[in-house]
């Protein structure tokens, strides 16, 4: 599967709402689209400047919608499933989170720290709305871009 344009992904964000991850054991669950906004609100904070890191915050969660059964394969279906939406990068952010083998960079580690404070942070993170700007941007980005190659 493919996102093809900004509205789909923003109708699967707005799904997780309700929705409860299961978490490994001494975890605690969440709701996945409280956890994205958490996620990526602390990603804009600690880098208000790197809008692709702060959208991979965003976007994880869609994966535990589009493949519920495939837990080991979500990551790389899921960084499928947005690249042409959102752009290469994002796209690795996604596949290549710490601990699946891949080598821990700076973005990957800041990636981990924030899904994982925001798993238990308790905080207002404000609205999924608030954050269709900066995925429109991307995906005209990203769409420039690819016209180009």
């Amino acid at each position: 599967m493919e996102l093809r344009d900004v509205e789909e992904l923003m109708e699967l964000l707005y799904a997780c709402r309700g929705t409860r991850d299961v978490p490994e054991p001494g975890r605690p669950p969440v709701d996945l689209h409280d956890h994205a906004l958490r996620t990526a609100a602390l990603l804009r904070r600690a880098h208000p400047a790197d809008k692709e890191l702060q959208v991979a915050g965003l976007v994880q969660p869609v994966g535990r919608l589009l493949w519920p059964g495939d837990p080991a394969g979500r990551a790389g279906q899921t960084a499928d499933a947005v690249r042409a939406l959102l752009g290469e990068r994002v796209s690795r952010l996604l596949r290549d989170r710490p601990g699946r083998g891949a080598p821990a960079g700076d973005d990957l580690l800041a990636l981990r720290q924030a899904t994982e404070e925001g798993r238990t942070a308790g905080f207002d993170a404000g609205v999924l709305e608030d954050w269709r700007t900066v995925l429109e941007l991307l995906a005209a980005r990203n769409s420039r871009l690819g016209a180009v190659e």
